[in-house]
């Protein structure tokens, strides 16, 4: 049998940028012509996703490996570049994602669309959309990519309240866009369809909500009446830092209730756990704070009416902690 050669390093470092995928174009750049596309498919060592793309890294991430996530986010951006061409610009959803914005589904659907609107026909489960012609763009890693306030505009209104708000908080946290360029990514998506529903959603933001999950917890905590009185809560002990705190409840005489939400992205590995006991292990050390970890688990399920273990705790601790002592612990101003 013959023996094929190595796959060029050149080229495989270019499919780890493109989330494991490669264009036809790019391979022959890189001297892989199509025969040997062909074997390399045959082989099971490449996967052909649609016409002209090719999965050069299949099985990048195991599914167990918190990346995969993030990594099913843009692969399904990189799909709908490669498959229409260097002159196809990520739109929507997949705009955000290749912008670094987090709170969008896994499960988002590969989308672009080409210069003036032109048309061509969908395949492969790959949507080509058609978007006004004023739409700017920017530039992510040499593509072509809607800017963060059309993103947001085309996107928003296809997408449920908790990731959608979650979206425009993480594009407040990067800043990628201030208050006026949300005012104005809400004025772009006015008039598209199901933006309706979601006009309320962007009064809902808060930029310095970290990650998707602290926004989802924000949100439940708001619609059953315990919205937290802040965010990243900085605690002082007679001046000096003790530590910050996802969201925050004042408590009589000075005291904290503290609400940290684990996700495990970023508290899943042996060293952010070890960060996360000792600042937790500051915190309550010093008495004036009161410290509860949620996970992802303790949010309400979407779809059911039954409360989460989330807002059911905090709002028995609440309730309970109303006579808690005196304390110098205070919010860092």
């Amino acid at each position: 049998m013959r023996t094929l050669t190595a796959v060029p390093t050149e080229l495989l470092v270019l499919a780890e940028r493109q989330a494991g995928l490669v264009s036809a174009s790019q391979c022959d750049a890189h001297g892989v012509n199509a025969n040997r596309r062909s074997r390399l498919v045959d082989q099971g060592r490449w996967r052909r996703p649609t016409r002209g793309v090719f999965e050069a890294l299949p099985g990048l991430f195991a599914p167990s490996d918190p990346r995969v996530h993030d990594h099913r986010r843009r692969r399904a951006a990189w799909l709908a570049l490669l498959a229409y061409g260097p002159e196809a610009i990520a739109v929507g959803p997949c705009a955000l994602v290749l912008l670094g914005v987090q709170g969008i589904s896994t499960g988002v659907v590969p989308q672009a669309t080409l210069p003036g609107a032109r048309g061509a026909l969908p395949r492969d489960g790959i949507q080509l959309r058609q978007f006004d012609d004023g739409m700017t763009v920017v530039q992510v890693d040499g593509r072509y990519v809607a800017s963060p306030d059309w993103a947001l505009a085309q996107a928003v209104p296809e997408m449920g309240r908790r990731r959608a708000v979650a979206a425009m908080d993480s594009v407040g946290h990067l800043g990628l866009l201030g208050a006026d360029g949300l005012a104005h990514a809400h004025d772009l998506a006015r008039g598209r369809r199901g933006v309706a529903r979601t006009h309320a959603w962007w009064a809902e933001t808060d930029a310095r909500s970290e990650s998707p999950l602290e926004t989802f917890a924000r949100l439940e905590c708001a619609d059953v009446g315990l919205a937290p009185d802040d965010l990243q809560v900085e605690v002082v002990d007679d001046g000096t830092f003790v530590g910050r705190g996802d969201l925050g409840w004042r408590l009589p005489r000075g005291r904290w209730l503290i609400g940290e939400m684990d996700g495990t992205d970023v508290h899943g590995s042996p060293d952010a756990l070890l960060r996360d006991r000792s600042r937790q292990n500051a915190l309550v050390t010093h008495g004036g704070v009161e410290v509860l970890r949620f996970t992802g688990r303790d949010l309400m399920q979407p779809g059911t009416s039954r409360p989460g273990r989330m807002t059911t705790s905090l709002r028995r601790h609440l309730a309970r902690a109303r006579g808690s002592a005196l304390s110098n612990t205070g919010l860092l101003s």
